[in-house]
């Protein structure tokens, strides 16, 4: 079982804590991960795209001119795709574009993708997240600056609201809630600092 430093936002060690084997010690299979992703990835498209084709746009209900004797090509409607402002061939429409993917393997792709963070030495454990009042400053002076992490998810028990709004708008930084991790974040972000409330929250629903 492995075991790591609890440290503090002054990076302080405080603590020592055991994380459990069932989602920390798991081997990585990329292809499980790959599949994971690709799912997220589609399940948030949107699928709104449509463009009108022929029987969509207005207008084009009589014939332009007589089928034969005027030396022109004959045509039934001025909203044929051939003509400007006629109708779209193949266009994008609405569809799903959602993927079923069972729950067990996308936990599991979690945990793989934790495993590999402990194994970098990019999983920190914080003992709490204690902003006093919502500003950037504070966040990015003790995160980024204190304890020299550029990229990262920082992982809360519950909402924590002086954390979220401290580093929205950091872009290299982004706060969630435990029991809102993903995969594509784990992906994104370079290290991972996870509160003891987070860790607690993590095992309760992964383990």
């Amino acid at each position: 079982m492995a075991k790591v430093k609890v440290i503090n936002l002054d990076n302080q060690v405080v603590d020592e804590v055991e994380l459990n084997p069932s989602i920390f010690e798991v081997e990585l299979n990329e292809h499980l991960v790959w599949e994971a992703l690709n799912a997220t990835l589609a399940n948030r498209r949107v699928g709104t795209a449509s463009a009108k084709n022929r029987k969509d746009v207005s207008g084009g209900g009589k014939k332009p001119w007589r089928q034969k004797g005027t030396g022109r090509a004959r045509h039934g409607s001025i909203r044929s795709p051939l003509w400007v402002g006629g109708g779209t061939v193949h266009g994008p429409q609405p569809r799903d574009f959602s993927v079923k993917f069972p729950k067990k393997k996308r936990r599991k792709a979690v945990k793989m993708l934790l495993s590999d963070k402990l194994r970098n030495e990019k999983l920190v454990v914080v003992d709490k997240f204690e902003i006093e009042q919502p500003k950037t400053k504070l966040v990015y002076d003790k995160v980024i600056k204190g304890l020299n992490v550029d990229s990262g998810l920082l992982i809360d028990g519950n909402l924590n609201r002086n954390l979220y709004l401290s580093s929205r708008n950091i872009p290299r930084l982004k706060s969630l809630v435990a029991t809102d991790l993903n995969v594509f974040d784990l992906m994104k972000y370079d290290y991972v600092l996870v509160s003891l409330d987070g860790l607690k929250k993590i095992e309760e629903v992964l383990g």
